[in-house]
């Protein structure tokens, strides 16, 4: 698994491509995350367009990515999963828990408070 991660406007995307399965590549992710979680980042995207494959150990790590963004008062959206990744996340119903977005410019939509 390839993962590239920016940082804009306060909301850090995250694009991941190959197959998320908890391997080295899986903790590097966290690690990464954590590290922009220590900067006050609080909203974050995770493009799974390019994922392939995921097991329970990487939706475990989508749970997990989920769970500190929103203890800290922020969200996590995902965009575009697709094939394989959306069935498994349709099959164990987090569908229902994880925000999903067709394309960034709907994630940025959602990770954006509405002008008051």
């Amino acid at each position: 698994m390839t993962t590239t991660s920016t940082l804009v406007n306060g909301i850090l995307y995250v694009t991941l491509s190959g197959d998320l399965i908890g391997s080295p590549d899986s903790q590097q992710l966290l690690h990464s995350v954590n590290e922009h979680l220590g900067k006050s980042v609080t909203n974050c995207a995770v493009d799974l367009s390019d994922i392939r494959y995921i097991n329970s150990t990487g939706i475990g790590i989508l749970v997990s990515l989920l769970t500190k963004f929103r203890s800290r008062g922020g969200e996590m959206v995902l965009i575009n999963p697709a094939g394989h990744p959306h069935k498994m996340l349709a099959l164990t119903k987090l569908t229902n828990i994880f925000t999903i977005a067709v394309d960034e410019a709907a994630a940025r939509q959602q990770l954006t408070p509405a002008a008051s």
